[in-house]
């Protein structure tokens, strides 16, 4: 993946983000949203889930195309999920460790990302595939757009959870600037429409083990990609 860039946005990010803390959806672009804490209703489900899935499809450290390991360890849940090697980036159904389907999507996060999506303006969003990372401490996600799946026209909706995380919010080109956002466990960000495409990343982890998840950060990323 391509290194974070150190570049701040032309909009303020200090007049986006001040009042994180006051429950209501924070619009970040015209068809991006920011969801504090909304996760946290579900944390119950998640993790026991979360286990589950790594249990039958261990977290690994995938090849990059361009021949680098990926800091970051993932692993999926769902009729499909993201896989990189020296062939590129794809889709695949079945866990190329095991050559088994990938866990079944658990209903929690079924019922997370369609709430999550509808709260932001996206109704009916259906994923088929959740991209499940973790991050220690120092691992990053270089800006990138999310362009493997087969059209743009549902949203991403993208879960923190753990250690909090500087999230790079970019634009439709990598050039430009991106706004640096802290992630908090439990924050939700969703973005779609004219928005679908833009560059985003997280800069390497750093700072205070969490309470609950210890010295890590998983983030879910659900899509549709098929």
């Amino acid at each position: 993946m391509p290194a974070p860039t150190d570049q701040t946005p032309a909009m303020t990010t200090g007049d986006l983000f001040a009042d994180h803390d006051d429950g209501q959806p924070q619009r970040l672009a015209e068809a991006a949203v920011l969801l504090r804490g909304h996760a946290l209703a579900f944390i119950d489900e998640l993790l026991p889930a979360i286990a589950g899935i790594e249990s039958r499809s261990p977290f690994r450290h995938m090849i990059t195309r361009g021949g680098h390991t990926m800091s970051v360890a993932l692993t999926n849940c769902g009729a499909l999920g993201w896989c990189t090697d020296q062939r590129g980036y794809r889709y695949t159904p079945a866990d190329p460790l095991s050559g088994l389907p990938w866990p079944a999507m658990p209903p929690a996060f079924t019922r997370l990302a369609r709430d999550s999506a509808a709260q932001a303006g996206f109704p009916g969003f259906l994923p088929d595939a959740c991209l499940i990372n973790r991050y220690l401490p120092g691992a990053r996600m270089g800006l990138h757009q999310d362009r493997n799946e087969r059209d743009f026209s549902a949203p991403i909706v993208s879960v923190s959870l753990g250690m909090s995380a500087t999230f790079l919010f970019g634009g439709l080109k990598r050039t430009d600037k991106a706004a640096r956002l802290p992630l908090f466990h439990g924050d939700v960000v969703v973005w779609g429409g004219p928005d679908r495409l833009r560059h985003h990343g997280i800069l390497p982890l750093k700072g205070p083990p969490h309470p609950l998840l210890g010295a890590q950060r998983i983030n879910l990323t659900f899509r549709k990609a098929g």
